[in-house]
């Protein structure tokens, strides 16, 4: 085999040495102060992101997932806001005016409970002195003043009746119907039988008089009524006074405490006035007034007492710093807040001390986290978030009512003004795709806070790595971790990472990798994790997911699925592609074959064919059209047709990592030279025959070592990738252990030529003289056919 393209058995994965780290065990280091690191990018932007006063500054953070990185944002946020200012409290009051839209007041931090405190003091105070008013010597000379005044003219009044009535000779009586007239004879009432003997004349007089009488005692009660009303109003207007100079102080003594406070002290002002007018409220109930229906009432009174309570939104009295919500249900009333409805016999009803705060409320004046995916999933949620950015007010509205046939009667409560950053957390196709269709989007969002899948693989960023792992072993409670462990975990960093130089910052990943390697030196026992329980943890995990990928071995071992691992054949060649299944990725084997044919198609593929060819495996197939011509086409025309087919692939085949093999096997065809069939290949090709790299090198090999174990490693076998992977492997102990003792080898090739000789293990020329060979011949049998049909 050709030595010069094998890949150095110390380039076959990124080994970090345990004796390089400074200690023993992680019981021995600090524990990593901050919650992320390696994120130096998306560090300096949010670090802008979240100081930035100006509007529209608001951020989104963009990342894979596993990256840590709404841990850190919320981390992050957090200790800026520590730094920030507390904002005001808010609460809801009663709107005199506009009693549907309830209006909303702002206090300095950790007031609006004092100021609430006030309001019921001075309810209960109102109470006790309106009571003791209508209780008081005075007030009850003033209504005796009243009553006299009004006494007077209704007796006046009946006794000008009763004088008329008796001139006319007639009576008044009281009956249950109400007052009838009676004629007298000699001071008595004429009775119905001395009534029937009375003379024509006679009769029609009486009721005549009677009618005029009537007419004058309709009058004079109309008169008495109109005078009860007035009474009334006196005595309404003789109460509100009254309550009006009971209250004034108490008002006063509060309005002096809120001097500077415009809006408290409009609401003081319309308040007393409704005391004022709604004294009964105050005044308890009277015996007169009880009936069946007083609890009813006296419970009803309660309710409209409520308009004089305080419906604190958001306290802050217990705040330090501004406030952060990491909002994880933005639904539209979890963001928005909403009002509140009970059932009141039969009906549903509300007041303004159902209304209830929502994350925005709470984050006001401070930030508010949510994940980009969970907010989008809400759709009123995210246009009316961007509504609320846009204008910077916080307006709670019953959404439903435009869904509902027949709105519904509610509050409208008074809009607050918003003061917020929004950090939405989110992986960069929903970022993208808010850039791309939604116009508002980068104009609220102007921060894009991005943080990377990988890091450098420095010294300082290892030693980080450490004291990640030692904080996370002590929040987790796991066991301790030698470095020899350490080092095992960084190896897998860098392969997960897809590059030695690099390590993955997909921490979630890495931290499975620490809670299990923990748990299985539990169960040995052990007091410190060693290299062993971090490899028995990849092990396992590999274990309970690789039932597919153990079935496709099993179908190549005992012949279902064919694949060649020894032997040399034309026209057949390895290649390798990778399946996923879930979180777990691996490599497969699959068997390309070609035939070429004298023709002028050109390359028909044959899964484009049956529409199991993806766009980027056609360009790769295409490509290989441009290398043919570009390389065997410059004298005369291609006289070759060729199909090329990935045999025994029933699904979607895509991508063009694939492509250089095609071309080795195509080439191989058309020479007549065989290929070793014990080397599978990887790598795309341009059309200069540059090997290009590909990805998932690791799980390719691992994928075809497997295949070649289950059938009989002969010290032949190998996989060939492009030299721009190289830096990409990252493989598994027993494939680079194979390697060492020479029973299964890794080369990298740059371009078509050496990667020929490698497979045919003849000079390139010597391949190539034999395809033009071969293409001569099939050009002058091509021009004798079409020569003998145009004879014809």
């Amino acid at each position: 085999m050709n030595q010069q393209w094998k890949v150095p058995t110390e380039k076959l994965r990124g080994e970090y040495r345990p004796e390089d780290f400074p200690f023993e065990t992680t019981e021995e280091i600090e524990a990593l102060s901050d919650v992320i690191f390696g994120q130096e990018r998306a560090d300096r932007a949010i670090e802008f992101g979240l100081k930035v006063k100006q509007p529209g500054y608001n951020l989104f953070i963009v990342g894979p997932s596993g990256s840590g990185k709404s841990t850190y944002a919320e981390a992050k946020v957090q200790e800026v806001a520590q730094q920030g200012m507390v904002p005001q409290d808010w609460c809801y009051v009663y709107n005199f005016e506009q009693p549907d839209h309830p209006s909303a007041i702002a206090f300095p931090a950790g007031t609006a409970c004092t100021f609430k405190q006030e309001i019921e003091h001075l309810v209960k105070e109102m109470e006790r002195t309106i009571r003791s008013a209508f209780a008081s010597e005075k007030f009850e000379k003033r209504r005796k003043e009243v009553h006299k005044s009004f006494n007077d003219q209704v007796e006046k009044i009946w006794k000008q009746l009763e004088q008329y009535v008796k001139d006319h000779n007639f009576g008044i009586e009281k009956t249950a119907q109400g007052m009838a007239t009676v004629p007298l004879r000699f001071g008595r009432p004429i009775t119905n039988e001395e009534f029937k003997v009375m003379p024509e004349s006679m009769r029609e007089e009486i009721n005549q008089k009677s009618k005029e009488i009537e007419a004058e005692v309709t009058e004079a009660a109309r008169r008495v009524s109109l005078i009860e009303r007035q009474l009334e109003e006196e005595y309404s207007d003789l109460k509100k006074d009254t309550t009006r100079e009971a209250i004034a102080e108490l008002f006063n003594q509060l309005r002096s405490v809120y001097a500077d406070h415009e809006a408290v002290q409009r609401y003081l002002d319309g308040m007393e006035k409704d005391v004022a007018e709604n004294y009964r409220l105050f005044q308890g109930s009277e015996k007169s007034e009880k009936s069946l229906l007083l609890p009813f009432l006296e419970g009803d009174n309660k309710e409209k007492l409520n308009r004089y309570k305080v419906n604190i939104l958001v306290d802050q009295s217990k705040a330090s710093g501004a406030p952060v919500v990491f909002e994880t249900n933005p639904s539209y009333f979890n963001l928005f807040g909403k009002v509140e409805y009970k059932g009141s016999f039969g009906s549903m009803t509300t007041d303004f001390m159902m209304i209830k705060p929502g994350a925005l409320h709470l984050s006001n004046g401070g930030y508010l986290l949510v994940q980009a995916a969970e907010l989008l999933t809400n759709p009123m949620s995210w246009l009316m978030l961007k509504r609320a950015l846009k204008t910077r007010e916080l307006r709670m509205e019953n959404i439903l009512e435009e869904r509902a046939l027949v709105s519904t009667a509610g509050l409208k409560p008074e809009p607050i003004p918003l003061d917020i950053k929004v950090i939405l957390i989110g992986n960069p196709y929903i970022y993208y795709l808010l850039a791309q269709w939604d116009e508002d989007f980068q104009k609220i969002f102007k921060v894009k806070v991005e943080f990377d899948s990988d890091m450098d693989r420095s010294p300082e960023h290892i030693r980080e790595f450490a004291g990640f792992v030692k904080r996370y072993t002590e929040k987790a409670s796991l066991l301790p971790f030698h470095r020899e462990a350490m080092a095992h975990v960084i190896n897998y960093s860098s392969r997960i990472a897809g590059d030695q130089r690099k390590l993955s910052t997909k921490f979630h990943a890495l931290a499975k990798v620490l809670v299990e390697a923990s748990f299985w030196a539990e169960q040995s026992g052990d007091r410190v994790v060693s290299a062993a329980h971090v490899q028995q943890a990849l092990n396992e995990q590999e274990f309970r997911a690789n039932r597919i990928a153990e079935k496709i071995r099993e179908s190549i071992a005992d012949g279902t699925l064919m694949v060649d691992t020894e032997g040399e054949v034309v026209g057949q060649i390895n290649g390798l592609a990778v399946l996923q299944t879930g979180d777990y990725a691996f490599g497969q084997p699959h068997r390309i074959t070609v035939q070429t044919y004298l023709g002028r198609k050109g390359i028909l593929n044959i899964e484009r064919e049956a529409s199991l060819s993806g766009k980027f495996h056609d360009k790769g197939l295409m490509i290989l059209s441009g290398y043919l011509n570009g390389k065997f086409a410059q004298v005369r025309p291609l006289p070759v047709s060729a199909s090329i087919t990935f045999e025994q692939s029933y699904s979607m085949i895509d991508g063009d990592s694939a492509s250089s093999t095609e071309l080795y096997a195509l080439l191989s065809s058309l020479s007549g030279i065989s290929i070793r069939q014990g080397i599978a290949v990887t790598g795309s090709v341009n059309q200069k025959g540059e090997v290009q790299p590909i990805g998932g090198v690791n799980e390719k090999i691992e994928g075809f070592f497997y295949v070649c174990k289950e059938k009989g490693l002969t010290g032949e076998q190998g996989v060939m990738i492009p030299h721009q992977n190289v830096k990409n492997l990252g493989l598994k102990e027993e494939v680079v252990q194979a390697v060492e003792e020479g029973k299964f080898h890794i080369w990298s090739v740059r371009t078509i030529e050496e990667g020929i000789e490698l497979l045919t293990g003849e000079s390139a020329k010597t391949v190539f003289a034999r395809v033009e060979d071969r293409l001569d011949r099939m050009f002058e049998n091509l021009k004798a056919l079409e020569g003998s049909r145009e004879e014809k």
